[in-house]
């Protein structure tokens, strides 16, 4: 590999950045209130999710397809994504007036695949993850001579996506750290060189699912590598195989890399939602799950919220995912005897405990015995895991052995 500064500078970012005049929103630093309370750290929000495509993604892509000579142009462009990558390419080369073709895999949210097709691309479902599109998209450029614009392992389309730190440290210059989520790696490479060319004491880290740690991984090994299996809600960062430059970039220039759980991101997703009034999809709240993780206090810290492109079926289930995770929802079943007055000595000891009932089962049919018991299932709602435990020793003391479901 050749000298880093002899691929990508800050020279080439700030050309980026003339570039996207026009084209990419300058997304506003939002301080946050609470993220800061929880951490102890003073933290500001990059949220790419009010992004024009609702994704950092267009950064680099018009970057690299803007750049493509007129005989490239008239060939067409294809991309392979889960997403975010698809719509930053297809909005490009609608804006340039030149064809598109994207493979998406078959998971792809449908919120994803319909604003892809609204930008007038040419949509392919292929594969389960990104790496099986990538390699049908690899197949149908060869037979069809199209230019492939790669998601994250591009020169330009990482210089592109570095025009987000030139914004973070125009608007908060004192910056101490800046957190990014990792997918192949081309969000935080491009943030890393121009982060660290402008001032070498911000410290950058890099935050992966714990079933999808492939850049993680690879650092550790010293080399890239290809995982068998990825498994997390955070599908625009469920990358197999990273990218060659951007592993080089990562190994020189970022300090960390943290990994979290999907209960983690769960509750991050929550919390941005309830508290900060932002809608960000499930790989856009990896910045936020990991500051749990972080050792430093006092410090002013940039989160990435890299996109918020999810449809409204996937926010409902995160919802509830994330008011379970945190405590928020309770369900229990308890066998009840069959006789009238049992199931108001229930709902009495739920009312003491200040537990607000939202949902109730009364089964006699889920007993063995349902001539003379009933199975009760409620759902209510309470204020964190601690109040959960004081609902099940106080059903206990009565003598109600319960069954906890979530």
């Amino acid at each position: 590999m050749q000298n880093l500064n002899s691929l990508l500078n800050l020279t080439d970012v700030e050309r980026a950045a003339e570039n996207l005049k026009g084209i990419s929103t300058k997304t506003e630093l939002m301080y946050s209130p609470v993220f800061s309370i929880e951490s102890g750290n003073e933290i500001y929000l990059k949220p790419e999710n009010l992004q024009v495509t609702g994704a950092f993604k267009i950064r680099g892509a018009y970057n690299k397809i803007s750049k493509l000579s007129e005989e490239e142009m008239k060939r067409g462009v294809i991309a392979s994504s889960a997403g975010n990558h698809a719509q930053g390419v297809a909005y490009a080369a609608q804006k340039l007036g030149i064809k598109a073709t994207i493979v998406m895999p078959r998971t792809t949210p449908l919120i994803k695949v319909a604003a892809t097709k609204n930008y007038r691309a040419n949509v392919v479902l292929h594969g389960d993850c990104y790496d099986e599109a990538y390699t049908k998209a690899k197949e149908l450029q060869e037979e069809n001579n199209y230019v492939f614009v790669h998601p994250f392992d591009d020169l330009d389309v990482i210089a592109g996506q570095g025009t987000i730190a030139i914004e973070i440290l125009k608007d908060l210059k004192d910056t101490d750290c800046i957190i990014v989520p990792i997918g192949g790696g081309g969000l935080i490479s491009g943030i890393a060189i121009a982060a660290k060319s402008i001032n070498p004491k911000v410290k950058i880290i890099g935050v992966e699912p714990e079933g999808a740690k492939a850049m993680k991984k690879s650092l550790e090994k010293n080399s890239v590598v290809n995982l068998d299996t990825v498994k997390t809600i955070a599908e625009g960062v469920a990358v197999k195989k990273p990218g060659d430059i951007t592993f080089q970039i990562i190994k020189n220039y970022v300090d960390e890399i943290i990994t979290v759980s999907d209960f983690d991101i769960m509750e991050a997703f929550l919390v941005v939602l309830e508290k900060q009034k932002l809608i960000a999809e499930t790989s856009g709240a990896l910045s936020l799950a990991a500051l749990k993780k972080l050792n430093d206090k006092n410090k002013k810290i940039v989160c990435v919220v890299s996109g918020g492109n999810i449809d409204v079926v996937t926010v409902s289930s995160m919802i509830n995912r994330g008011l379970v995770s945190k405590g928020r929802l309770f369900c229990f079943t308890v066998d009840l005897p069959d006789k009238p007055g049992e199931l108001l000595k229930i709902s009495k000891i739920l009312a003491k405990l200040n537990a607000n009932v939202i949902k109730l089962d009364h089964n006699q049919f889920k007993t063995f015995d349902r001539f003379m018991q009933v199975q009760l299932e409620v759902t209510v709602e309470t204020n964190g895991h601690e109040h959960i435990n004081q609902i099940m020793v106080g059903l206990n003391e009565a003598g109600y052995g319960i069954v906890r479901i979530y």
